[in-house]
């Protein structure tokens, strides 16, 4: 899929590889949806990667002394959701980071990917726009800043050029006058893409609206605001009628398409829909429900500030097939010289033998190949094999201590709930990195910890028990 890999130290060794690269290069720190893109054939003739994912420092929240809240460019879902700061300041944005995916997607996909993906069926853009985001973009020549709402020109498309990388996502704080909601509807429960999508943001002043924000997703060719709807609710107290009436002209805003989530007229009418439920909540002060305040992030032990960089310091380092991949699995010290092209999945099961991570889908839907990278549970079908180079990957094969079983292995066992085995490891490692995380977690916290994985079986209720049962050994 690509032929030179490097690992950068600096956004300016970045910038400078891909102002040497042009075209033929791609930034990648997260990967969910590049490595996917590279393999379908959308991104085409990218010969090298230039991995950000370890250069310091570019993973934090922060609120400035001018009320500007900013995201590093390897900010990412999950970091979204685990932070206090977007919960009191910008709810919205952490309400569509959870929506996202699944918990292994969260851990590595970025909100910077997000934005640069350019799908109107993404979830962190419709609140970012609605927030007044803009974005910063960096290229050996300079910086330029791009307001959120002119980076886009239509299906994946975008301004950047092709020197240049997102070092920075900003957007003014929210008022304890503005509330703000994000709605979502997908064919599921977990890894969904959107049918149709909305953020609300409402200035209020007692019961009055006094100035209102809509952004409709996938319902355009870019994510747009539903004018009308917006200049009706100024003024307005939020009654039954004007809600309605709000609803429906912000589904005029919709451009919508058929295509296989929904029809034209279905998402028409699910904008609607989505606005009356947003408006509701928000009159009702239930905009936040939902979101559970301790989430499941699949980070074990690691907090938000000790896990941010886990592997970072490793060094530069370039492969492109001579270069060896010195990593640590299990444990184990490994040296490969071949697998550079790979994902991290096939070089476990190909250059390794270890078997154990199973390939599902290949597209992060089954979580079959869930593994722990540098402490976190990821998808290996997305993440490129040179990832692993400094790194430390635990699979489902180091979970025993020699003969002894993981207790969460003997309960699988123990409640039947193995079946044809195929998706088991994946969910024995999120199970365990749950455990890790919350000793004893209740049930709906052991489904948020099992919506990434898949079992075709249909046999959840012995793997729920199974957890269960593990967290009170």
């Amino acid at each position: 899929m690509w032929t030179h890999y490097f690992n950068a130290t600096s956004l300016d060794e970045a910038t400078a590889i891909l102002a040497e690269q042009g075209e033929r290069a791609r930034i990648i720190a997260g990967g969910t949806d590049l490595i996917l893109e590279l393999e379908r054939g959308i991104r085409r003739n990218i010969e090298t990667l230039i991995d950000i994912s370890r250069v310091p420092g570019l993973d934090g929240i922060t609120l400035d002394e001018n009320g500007v809240i900013h995201l590093g460019p390897l900010v990412t879902h999950n970091h979204c959701v685990a932070s206090p700061l977007l919960r009191q300041y910008a709810f919205p944005l952490v309400q569509a980071a959870w929506q996202v995916g699944s918990p292994q997607i969260r851990n590595r996909g970025t909100i910077a990917g997000n934005l640069i993906t350019a799908s109107p069926a993404n979830d962190t853009i419709p609140p970012l726009m609605a927030l007044g985001a803009w974005v910063v973009l960096r290229s050996a020549r300079g910086s330029r800043r791009v307001p959120l709402a002119e980076f886009y020109t239509g299906v994946r498309k975008t301004v950047m050029q092709p020197d240049e990388l997102l070092a920075e996502i900003a957007f003014p704080a929210t008022q304890p006058s503005r509330r703000g909601t994000f709605i979502k509807i997908g064919l599921r429960r977990a890894q969904a893409i959107a049918v149709v999508n909305a953020a609300i943001l409402l200035d209020l002043e007692a019961d009055t609206v006094q100035s209102a924000v809509i952004t409709l997703g996938a319902v355009a060719p870019t994510i747009v605001y539903a004018q009308e709807a917006q200049d009706f609710l100024a003024g307005q107290s939020l009654t039954d009628e004007v809600i309605e009436q709000a609803a429906r002209l912000a589904a005029r805003a919709a451009r919508p398409i058929d295509d296989l989530r929904g029809s034209a007229d279905y998402r028409l009418h699910l904008t609607a829909t989505l606005i009356r439920r947003g408006l509701r909540a928000l009159r009702e002060g239930q905009e936040q429900a939902g979101v559970p305040k301790e989430p499941v992030l699949l980070w074990g032990k690691t907090d938000e500030e000790s896990g941010s960089q886990a592997a970072a310091g490793t060094g530069s380092a370039f492969h492109s097939g001579r270069e060896p991949i010195c990593t640590t699995i299990n444990g184990r010290a490994y040296t490969f010289t071949s697998g550079h092209e790979k994902t991290l999945l096939r070089l476990l099961r190909e250059e390794a033998g270890l078997t154990g991570t199973k390939e599902g889908c290949a597209e992060g839907e089954c979580g079959a190949c869930t593994v722990f990278l540098d402490g976190k549970a990821v998808m290996a079908c997305l993440v490129p094999a040179p990832r692993a180079h400094g790194a430390k990957i635990v699979t489902v094969e180091g979970l025993a201590r020699g003969e002894q079983l993981h207790p969460l292995q003997e309960t699988f066992i123990q409640n039947g709930a193995v079946q044809c085995g195929y998706c088991t490891p994946g969910f024995i490692m999120s199970g365990v990195k749950l455990l890790e995380e919350k000793p004893h977690p209740v049930q709906d916290e052991i489904l948020q910890a099992i919506a990434g994985n898949l079992c075709r079986c249909t046999g959840y209720y012995k793997i729920v028990q199974a957890i269960e049962d593990a967290s009170k050994v």
